[in-house]
């Protein structure tokens, strides 16, 4: 045995000498080993559907030279049997930092940087396609350690910061000193995200979709570099396009940045291999339709310590199904047939990677899927699949051999050959001692039972029916135990060192309490009674299992409010309702409204239609759904205020399809809303309009074909009034002179477009100049009437009509030169004097902007106020004596002219979307229930499923509850209860 160990060492140590033989060597002469080893009777995994009994592995100069049952093994070679273990092909993990030490922030802080710092690069610091894995790399002997015996033999390792991050490199964890055998690659692969770099300090990007417009303009400038047009030289640029044919990773890291992530991808035909969140199950059609590979995490949430009652019941339906929900990740992609490979990122140490994996086999995942995840995908998706990730012939011999199957929890993996270096995890030759054994000591006679695997050995050790307690170890054909004495007065202890022989019979001595020796010998009993019935034990356990484990739902959105299906459109006919049509017909009483194909399909008294389904409105009121002309609820972010000027973001990329505040908000009766860009810039992004869709993925709630909008604005938060900025502007006539600038260049840029010339497509001038043209409206936050005046002037010097003022708190001071400009006003109803701004604000605002012949709308730029706005319209009653019917406007049919969709919404009218709203009393009323609220036929809110799913909810958090405790009880670990506040984002937020 000694004699073939120094012979693998041999053939290990010369795999180096012959890669280096071009370098000097000053430390004597060195033998070159050219001999094969052989390793025999194994059962050999090839790949994951290419499995060999009883085997040989064939292997030379790190690489495998043949597998099967009937391989000549050469002479001299050197043979290893495998009789009853298993090999399989190390595991690879495509992302990784391994090696590459993790970039620090700069000292000083994050003061606000708006240029970048470096020149000859990309204007934007956060942009590094230059960056090289390699050139950083330094072989980490501990962390390959925890790699090694967690089953992996190869990582792909790169620098984890900024938004392009530029190569990674593709490593052998081969602990021998030379980078030349262990980099497969020194460029593997681009890498990229949406995250900024910890290095600097520039401000832009400031939100995820700064990210997502920087990679666009990035993308669009390196076709101009491409095409010869600068004249400047950009090694950023210049590097990114050289890595333009490489696998390209795009750190995402959840459910719904791998949608975006996907999206910028599509725009430019760029297929990226995208690191998912574990979150996928939520959104898996979506997932599936991307036809993108995915790297998937399986850090797993631990349950929560729900043994307090009250943090308890502070705990969202939502976060705790996350920890019954996420294992079943996996297997729901691979149910789909999504491509994906498993890592270890995102969790503590590489230790738990078996266990986690473990917890994503028994919620579902094949153990055929898994190992293909960890072998064959990365080394497919790396384009190495001639190297890695099989024992193909000609790849590198990088394998694991293990007791049995590599996916049971039992399993013993002995050893990982990474190019043919074997690092030893276990002594694959110990001697399974589990079993019964029986001596007797000082005229004693004892009974020991040990079970488990040779390194984690257990002991069980009896005399005259009692139990002792006792401990064991284990190693090297050498046994220690320790035991108890039979007087339990004293804590006493009998120890045994013993050898074990080819019988795993046990010889060797016994030191008694008071330190005499005395022979020792016994004799090994096989427990085969005993196995099988543990085995039957589990077996009744694992049922027991799947009888009673609880498995949350999926819903959509995946929380305690979400559809299991998502309702559809129905014909449906209401009976006998108060209709307040806000057209010229005014409020009907008594009156029927047949919807059908998700249109509004008769209106009249009397109407029948064999096929709807009838709704008693008797004594309440139906009308048109609520439209928020201002709103930022279910956006992700709000601001990008990394620059003066963001026009080429859009809050389309960001909508969070699973903010509660859409559910709110169907339950106040609203069916359509615009969701702004903040205000810390004077020209910020782009809007989004949506309709509440509840359930519907974040794409499908946008408005069909709806117009363009942007968020301008005035003030003091574009001038930094309150928080400590240095960007330009800081007053309120370089907030003007921004407008002038921007619009100039705007009206250059189009000169060149129009000229037929070459030149560099710019998004954001590109919107401005949809501006100019008409074709998209800004909706400018405002408040004080001299800037008011001022954007007016400033739009009318480029030829321009600016759509609506939103909050303006002082435009009844204006509002006749607003009229004559042609600008709707949307306003709060009565806020005011929560700033020096609004210090003139007036409840009777509104009713003086309309009586003037403006346009008018309420909004409400606050989550809690958006599901209000049919009481904000009635204060405009009060204040102004505005009349019931065009306070109902202000809310409806007005917002809807403002966003140019009235056409479609805003009122009950014969071909007209369905989006209407039953109401339990007057609308205008503080008593008034949405009772049904319905979009296009399809009805998002009904307060009798409201009431029936707020019972599910307490039902479905009281099992979970009894699943977490259920786990603290079994030992698992457990995290603590954090109480969580969602931020309500407004025009400010950060």
């Amino acid at each position: 045995m000694i004699k073939q160990i120094l012979t693998i060492m041999t053939v290990m140590c010369s795999f180096s000498i012959l890669a280096q033989d071009y370098f000097p060597k000053n430390d004597g002469v060195a033998t070159k080993n050219t001999n094969y080893t052989a390793i025999t009777n194994a059962k050999i995994y090839v790949s994951p559907t290419q499995v060999i009994e009883k085997g040989t592995l064939l292997i030379k100069d790190g690489k495998v030279v043949a597998t099967g049952t009937s391989v000549t093994i050469p002479k001299n070679a050197t043979q290893i049997d495998a009789s009853g273990k298993s090999i399989y092909p190390s595991f690879i993990d495509m992302y990784s930092d391994f090696g590459v030490e993790k970039p620090k922030r700069e000292s000083g802080g994050r003061s606000s940087q708006y240029d970048p710092s470096r020149s000859g690069f990309y204007w934007n610091d956060h942009v590094m396609p230059e960056n090289n894995a390699i050139d950083q790399f330094k072989y980490d002997s501990k962390k390959a350690e925890d790699l090694i015996k967690a089953g992996f033999g190869v990582v792909n390792t790169h620098i984890q910061d900024g938004v392009v991050r530029g190569t990674g490199t593709l490593v052998a964890l081969n602990s021998d000193d030379d980078n030349s055998l262990r980099i497969i690659d020194a460029k593997s692969a681009q890498y990229l995200s949406f995250s900024k770099s910890v290095t600097s300090n520039q401000s832009y990007p400031s939100s995820i979709m700064g990210s997502m417009a920087l990679l666009r303009q990035l993308y669009n400038d390196a076709d101009w570099y491409a095409k010869g047009n600068s004249k400047t030289k950009d090694l950023s640029i210049e590097a990114l396009n050289n890595n333009k044919a490489m696998v390209q990773i795009f750190e995402a890291g959840s459910r719904a940045n791998d949608l975006r992530a996907d999206k910028v991808g599509d725009l430019f035909n760029i297929q990226y291999i995208i690191l998912g969140g574990g979150d996928e199950y939520e959104r898996i059609d979506e997932i599936k339709a991307m036809n993108a590979p995915m790297i998937i995490p399986i850090n797993f949430p631990d349950a929560y310590d729900v043994e307090n009652a009250f943090l308890a019941s502070t705990l969202s339906v939502q976060d705790m199904r996350a920890w019954n929900q996420k294992p079943s990740n996996p297997k729901l992609l691979a149910d789909k047939n999504v491509t994906f490979a498993l890592t270890t990122h995102d969790l503590k140490s590489a230790k738990d990677f078996k266990a986690n994996l473990m917890k994503a086999i028994e919620a579902g995942l094949s153990k055929e899927k898994a190992l293909e995840a960890l072998t064959t995908v990365p080394a497919q998706l790396l384009g190495k699949s001639d190297k890695i990730g099989s024992l193909a012939n000609g790849a590198y011999a990088n394998f694991l051999i293990a007791s049995g199957d590599i996916f049971d929890e039992k399993t013993t993996l002995f050893e990982n050959w990474v190019q043919g270096h074997k690092n030893v995890i276990e002594n694959r030759n110990i001697v399974d001692i589990s079993g019964t054994y029986a001596f007797t000591l000082a005229s004693e006679a004892y009974e020991m039972t040990l079970s488990g695997e040779s390194s984690k050995l257990k002991s069980e050790i009896t005399s005259n029916d009692k139990k002792r307690g006792s401990k064991v170890s284990y190693a090297d054909d050498w046994i220690n135990i320790a035991f108890t004495t039979q007087d339990s007065t004293k804590q006493e202890f009998i120890r045994i060192v013993a050898n074990v022989d080819a019988n795993k019979n046990l010889n060797g001595k016994a030191i008694m309490p008071n330190g005499s020796e005395m022979n020792f010998f016994s004799k090994h009993t096989e427990t085969k009674k005993d196995a099988t019935t543990d085995a039957k034990k589990e077996d009744e356990d694992d049922e027991k299992k799947e009888a009673t484990a609880f498995v949350s739902p999926i819903t959509f959105p995946n929380n305690g409010y979400g559809f299991e299906t998502l309702p559809k459109a129905e014909t449906l006919l209401f009976k006998n309702a108060t209709v307040w049509t806000n057209e010229k017909d005014g409020i009907l009483e008594n009156t029927d409204v047949l919807i059908k194909n998700g249109k509004i399909a008769k209106i009249g008294k009397n109407l029948s239609d064999g096929g709807a389904t009838v709704i008693d409105a008797t004594g309440k009121h139906l009308t048109s759904g609520v439209i928020d002309e201002h709103s930022h609820i279910a956006a992700a972010s709000v601001n990008e205020g990394g620059q003066n000027s963001s026009a080429e973001v859009t809050i389309e990329d960001v909508i969070d399809d699973t903010d509660v505040n859409l559910y709110r908000n169907l339950a106040g009766g609203v069916t359509s809303i615009q969701i702004l860009h903040g205000s810390a810039n004077p020209i910020g992004g782009r809007s989004a309009i949506i309709k509440p869709k509840w359930g519907h993925a974040a794409q499908d709630l946008i408005f069909d074909n709806s117009p363009k909008f942007i968020k301008f604005a005035l003030g003091e938060n574009v001038k930094q009034s309150n928080w400590d900025g240095t960007r330009f502007p800081q007053t309120r006539m370089g907030v003007e002179q921004v407008y002038v600038d921007y619009f100039t260049r705007a009206k250059a840029y189009e000169a060149l477009k129009k000229s037929g010339k070459p030149y560099r497509k710019d998004i954001e001038m590109e919107t401005l100049v949809e501006i100019l043209n008409g074709e998209r409206f800004i909706s400018c936050h405002s408040y004080v009437q001299s800037e008011i005046n001022m954007f007016m002037e400033v739009a009318e010097q480029f030829n321009f009509t600016i759509n609506t003022f939103t909050h303006i708190l002082e435009g009844y001071k204006v509002a006749d030169k607003m009229a004559e400009h042609g600008v709707g006003g949307s306003t709060f109803s009565d806020w005011w004097s929560y700033k020096y701004e609004v210090n003139d604000a007036i409840p009777y605002n509104a009713a003086i902007m309309h009586d003037a012949g403006v346009t008018v709308a309420i909004n409400s730029d606050d989550a809690e106020m958006s599901r209000r706005l049919n009481q904000e319209a009635a204060k405009s009653v009060k204040y102004g004596g505005v009349s019931e019917e065009e306070a109902w406007k202000f809310v409806t049919l007005n917002p809807a002219k403002l966003l140019h969709i009235d056409d479609r919404v805003g009122s009950i009218k014969i071909g007209k979307d369905a989006d209407v709203v039953l109401w339990t009393d007057h609308p205008l009323s503080i008593y008034a229930k949405a009772e049904k609220t319905i979009i296009e036929g399809v009805t998002y809110f009904d307060l009798k499923r409201d009431e029936m799913i707020r019972a599910q909810i307490k039902k479905e958090k009281s099992e979970l509850i009894n699943e977490m405790l259920q786990a603290k009880n079994k030992g698992l670990k457990t995290q603590p209860i954090k109480k969580k506040e969602k931020e309500l984002l407004h025009c400010d937020s950060e």
